[in-house]
């Protein structure tokens, strides 16, 4: 059985979501990522960094959310959440998947540092500024994506969503979305479905 090293409110949501959309059965193992290095330091040897997410399959361990994403999405394409090899939607699947992680998340998470995470002593206003300034370009980009859309790629729900709808639905968690009407629609159908639910139950 497949196994998922997780903690709640991390990257390794994604996985959990994907494998809930899936309905393939998994074991959860949760983790305590403040005290890992003295509760469990053995979990360095499947994380390097001692970090979530981390899955095994078999024979087969894999980190970072975006890959494991992408290997259970492959893996099981009798499930249909990614286009099909040769559709025209295949290239936007991959081109969200990797704006996920290349243009989203850095401007978020230093975002959320210059406004949350630091000490208020140890913030930059001209930083948060600039940061703000660059991640409402984002959000608006991906607002104006889902016009006339119910997800990224039409009408079909992909890992791709899972992938983008994750930051985003934390983005909005941190009150960090404005004037982005499609996209809250967006992040309410996402918030809606079952297998997400049971992703964030804890």
């Amino acid at each position: 059985m497949i196994k998922l090293y997780y903690s709640a409110r991390t990257r390794a949501v994604r996985p959990r979501w994907l494998l809930e959309e899936c309905e393939i059965p998994y074991e959860l193992i949760r983790l305590n990522l403040a005290e890992i290095s003295q509760t469990n330091p053995e979990y360095f040897k499947i994380h390097p960094h001692g970090a979530v997410p981390a899955l095994q399959d078999g024979e087969l361990t894999l980190i970072e959310s975006g890959a494991i994403c992408a290997y259970l999405t492959e893996k099981h394409p009798e499930k249909k959440l990614a286009p099909s090899l040769d559709s025209p939607l295949r290239p936007f699947y991959h081109q969200w998947m990797y704006y996920c992680a290349g243009t989203f998340e850095p401007p978020f998470t230093q975002l959320f540092q210059q406004t949350r995470g630091l000490p208020e002593a140890e913030r930059s206003p001209a930083l948060a500024a600039k940061l703000r300034e660059d991640f409402s370009e984002i959000t608006h980009f991906i607002n104006q994506s889902l016009t006339g859309k119910d997800y990224l790629l039409g009408n079909e729900f992909s890992t791709a969503d899972i992938m983008i709808g994750h930051s985003l639905l934390n983005a909005r968690r941190y009150e960090m979305l404005k004037d982005v009407p499609h996209l809250d629609a967006y992040l309410n159908r996402l918030d809606a479905r079952p297998a997400r639910k049971r992703a964030t139950q804890d």
